[in-house]
């Protein structure tokens, strides 16, 4: 049996230094780290290594739930991929350990509560974004394409894949000032 662990961040500046140190002192040999949002499993390097490696008897260990999914269908597949390998899941701040019936509940209620609580912050993040608006606070990114100079470059003939690596910007953007 082997303790294999994954330790996961969302962004560049969050660091991963607090998990795998609670993952070595759980008693993990192999520890993967990765920056990258929760809310999917596409793009996830480290996790999908993970799952390939993990064989019979091996368990997967993270700090929480919350680390290694966000939504609960993710969490449900990834827990179906390890059961389908006879490995196990647990984690170390919650009292998780797929062995157990206990354990698979309160697993599925964690996740119910991470996707919850992803789908509030998204809730705050668009009722915010829609007050600055209304409040003339909120612009958008500002336009950094010369409109001009795309009608002109237009006007001298090129077609919208030359303008649009001519000022490396993409097509659809030419296509939109056009």
């Amino acid at each position: 049996m082997t303790k294999i662990g994954y330790a996961r961040v969302s962004t560049n500046d969050q660091d991963t230094s607090i998990q795998v140190a609670a993952l070595r002192a759980a008693g993990c040999e192999i520890v993967r780290e990765e920056k990258a949002s929760g809310t999917s499993t596409s793009g996830r390097t480290e996790l999908a290594t993970v799952l390939d490696f993990l064989r019979e008897g091996d368990v997967l260990v993270v700090t929480r739930i919350d680390r290694l999914a966000r939504s609960i269908a993710d969490l449900q597949t990834i827990v179906r991929t390890i059961k389908q390998k006879r490995a196990a899941l647990q984690a170390t701040e919650q009292p998780i350990d797929t062995a157990t019936a206990a354990g698979k509940a309160f697993l599925d209620m964690l996740g119910v509560f991470a996707e919850f609580e992803t789908n509030l912050r998204r809730e705050r993040q668009m009722e915010g974004i829609a007050k600055a608006k209304a409040e003339g606070v909120y612009r958008g990114r500002k336009p950094c394409i010369d409109a001009a100079e795309v009608r002109k470059m237009q006007s001298q003939g090129m077609g919208a894949t030359e303008i649009a690596k001519r000022l490396g910007i993409g097509r659809a953007s030419v296509y939109r000032v056009l």
